[in-house]
């Protein structure tokens, strides 16, 4: 494949990484408006936002060995036709809630495909940049602006034009189609062969370092606040001040979720100067700021606050960054670099864990009030921080 047809292919590859990312978390400020103006109940909401992780975790495990099989192209292609599908029928919502649940875990599949064998298509496509690790950079930023575009697109679109559950949903089918179209005359990168082994993650798993004490003791405890903090900051503490912001509440949210996601993004770099070879310095700092975040959370609960709230996503989505991004400076250190990939997957099955915090919340909620389960959580954040904090500096590779 010559060098330039693929520097060309990269930037369509990088759309269809956006489109995925973008249909992911479309769902957050649609959630609002069913919370809001459907009066749909919040666990049953919740349970909706969370549906999408049984979907995406199957797609980043088989995203890869599908990819290897029957090359990156055709794969993320199909990844595509598949979230188009989910949007559309994510419209047809108003009719079934079924409808909703089997959109987000159609959703989650698309994403987890294109999330997995698109950032590889990616990073492959990029190979002849002029500087090392342009792919990953690439897939990083593709990814982590669909998310917050994504969220913010169709929060506005939700606010200010008709039919708010059916028009974001549609302008993200048209956008998976366009990114289709565009990828028709990509480069294929991989070399399809019916001989790849279907569970190769899984078959590495003992040469990984997931069974270093470091990664059990430091990288583990740490990965949940992942995405516990930044589901807490744009899927939980937007509904709970929605009073605070009448009429608004969907741009609201898509704000949120825009600003929790472009803060983690922006700090990542900041992982890589707080890294330390004799500490897990970056990985406690990372862990503070998450349970600062929901300290201030459930202060903005309490006092009713929709600007807390801003400054709590601010905290939350600092800390969102630097979590992930410490842990995999760790994996780096401790994982045989044939095994990284293996590592990573399984520290991002357990960051992804946080998904299920909205949901848990919202089942404990008939129990005690959202600024007390906030601040139990940051307690939960705590004893992880003590035992983080206590094995920092040992099983140092």
């Amino acid at each position: 494949m010559p060098a330039d047809r693929a520097a060309r292919g990269w930037l369509p590859a990088a759309a269809a990484v956006f489109a995925a990312g973008w249909g992911a978390n479309q769902f957050t400020p649609l959630s609002v408006v069913y919370r809001t103006q459907e009066h749909w109940p919040s666990v049953p909401v919740a349970a909706m936002f969370t549906v999408y992780l049984l979907g995406l975790l199957p797609g980043l495990l088989c995203g890869g060995p599908f990819a290897d099989r029957l090359g990156r192209r055709r794969v993320v292609r199909h990844a595509l036709v598949l979230s188009a599908a989910a949007s559309a029928l994510l419209a047809a919502a108003d009719m079934s809630r079924g409808a909703v649940y089997l959109s987000r875990l159609a959703t989650g599949v698309a994403a987890g495909v294109v999330l997995s064998a698109g950032t590889t298509w990616l990073e492959e496509l990029s190979s002849g940049a002029r500087h090392p690790g342009a792919g990953a950079r690439r897939a990083t930023y593709a990814t982590g602006c669909g998310f917050a575009a994504g969220a913010l697109t169709a929060g506005v679109l939700a606010e200010w034009l008709p039919r708010p559950t059916v028009l974001p949903c549609l302008a993200h089918s048209l956008l998976a189609l366009l990114v289709l179209g565009a990828t028709t005359a990509v480069p294929e990168t991989g070399r399809p062969s019916a001989e790849v082994r279907w569970t190769p993650r899984i078959a590495r798993l003992r040469g990984a370092g997931v069974t270093h004490p470091r990664f059990l003791r430091v990288v583990l405890p740490a990965s949940p606040a992942v995405f516990c903090a930044a589901t807490v900051a744009y899927v939980v503490l937007p509904s709970l001040v929605a009073d605070r912001v009448p009429g608004h509440a969907p741009v609201f949210s898509g704000l949120v979720t825009a600003l929790t996601l472009t803060v983690g993004m922006a700090v990542q770099p900041l992982a890589v100067r707080l890294h330390h070879a004799r500490s897990a310095r970056a990985t406690l700092v990372a862990m503070v700021t998450v349970i600062g975040g929901l300290l201030l959370g459930a202060v903005a609960a309490y006092g009713d606050s929709a600007g807390l709230v801003l400054v709590a996503a601010v905290l939350l989505g600092a800390g969102y960054g630097l979590t992930l991004a410490s842990g995999l400076l760790e994996i780096a250190r401790l994982a045989p670099p044939k095994a990284v990939p293996c590592t990573a997957f399984v520290h991002q099955g357990a960051a992804y864990s946080g998904f299920l915090t909205p949901l848990l919340l919202a089942l404990s909620a008939g129990a005690a009030p959202y600024p007390a389960l906030l601040a139990a959580l940051a307690a939960v954040g705590l004893v992880c921080l003590v035992i983080t904090a206590r094995h920092s500096r040992r099983s140092l590779p």
